[in-house]
Protein backbone atom coordinates (compact mmCIF):
# COMPACT_ATOMS: atom_id res chain seq x y z
CA UNK A 1 0.00 0.00 0.00
CA UNK A 2 1.25 3.35 -1.34
CA UNK A 3 0.16 7.30 0.20
CA UNK A 4 0.07 9.07 -2.77
CA UNK A 5 -0.42 13.23 -2.81
CA UNK A 6 -2.21 14.30 -5.89
CA UNK A 7 -1.01 17.38 -6.64
CA UNK A 8 -2.00 20.77 -8.84
CA UNK A 9 1.07 23.17 -8.72
CA UNK A 10 1.35 23.24 -5.17
CA UNK A 11 -2.05 22.61 -4.49
CA UNK A 12 -2.66 19.30 -2.38
CA UNK A 13 -6.21 18.17 -4.10
CA UNK A 14 -6.21 14.73 -2.71
CA UNK A 15 -4.48 11.72 -1.00
CA UNK A 16 -4.96 8.11 -0.66
CA UNK A 17 -3.95 4.85 -0.01
CA UNK A 18 -3.57 3.27 -3.05
CA UNK A 19 -2.26 -0.47 -4.34
CA UNK A 20 -1.05 1.05 -7.36
CA UNK A 21 1.09 4.27 -8.06
CA UNK A 22 -0.60 6.04 -11.21
CA UNK A 23 2.04 5.78 -14.01
CA UNK A 24 2.94 9.32 -15.97
CA UNK A 25 0.30 9.95 -18.83
CA UNK A 26 -2.50 8.01 -17.27
CA UNK A 27 -5.85 9.81 -17.45
CA UNK A 28 -7.17 10.14 -14.19
CA UNK A 29 -10.66 12.11 -12.41
CA UNK A 30 -10.65 13.54 -9.28
CA UNK A 31 -13.30 15.67 -7.91
CA UNK A 32 -15.40 15.21 -10.97
CA UNK A 33 -12.85 16.45 -13.00
CA UNK A 34 -10.77 14.96 -15.97
CA UNK A 35 -7.26 15.58 -15.90
CA UNK A 36 -3.74 13.67 -16.94
CA UNK A 37 -0.24 12.47 -14.44
CA UNK A 38 2.50 14.79 -15.87
CA UNK A 39 5.18 13.51 -13.29
CA UNK A 40 5.57 10.99 -10.51
CA UNK A 41 7.78 11.71 -7.71
CA UNK A 42 8.88 9.32 -4.60
CA UNK A 43 9.23 11.14 -1.37
CA UNK A 44 9.68 7.75 0.94
CA UNK A 45 9.43 3.72 -0.03
CA UNK A 46 5.77 4.66 0.86
CA UNK A 47 5.23 8.26 0.01
CA UNK A 48 4.62 9.62 -3.83
CA UNK A 49 3.60 12.91 -4.89
CA UNK A 50 2.00 13.00 -8.65
CA UNK A 51 1.17 16.41 -10.69
CA UNK A 52 -1.83 16.39 -12.26
CA UNK A 53 -2.44 18.88 -15.15
CA UNK A 54 -6.62 19.30 -15.22
CA UNK A 55 -8.00 19.91 -19.11
CA UNK A 56 -9.76 23.53 -18.97
CA UNK A 57 -13.60 23.59 -18.37
CA UNK A 58 -15.68 25.51 -20.98
CA UNK A 59 -18.80 27.66 -19.08
CA UNK A 60 -21.48 27.91 -21.51
CA UNK A 61 -23.20 31.33 -21.56
CA UNK A 62 -26.47 31.94 -21.47
CA UNK A 63 -28.57 33.58 -24.43
CA UNK A 64 -31.13 35.90 -22.84
CA UNK A 65 -34.21 36.57 -25.11
CA UNK A 66 -35.41 39.75 -24.24
CA UNK A 67 -38.40 39.33 -27.14
CA UNK A 68 -40.72 38.10 -24.53
CA UNK A 69 -40.26 40.59 -21.56
CA UNK A 70 -42.58 43.72 -21.69
CA UNK A 71 -41.44 46.74 -22.72
CA UNK A 72 -42.59 49.42 -20.70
Amino acid sequence: MFVVYFLENKNVLLNQLLKRVPSVGEDITIKGRKGKVSSVESIDEKKFHVQVIFEKVKKNTLIVDNSKKKKR
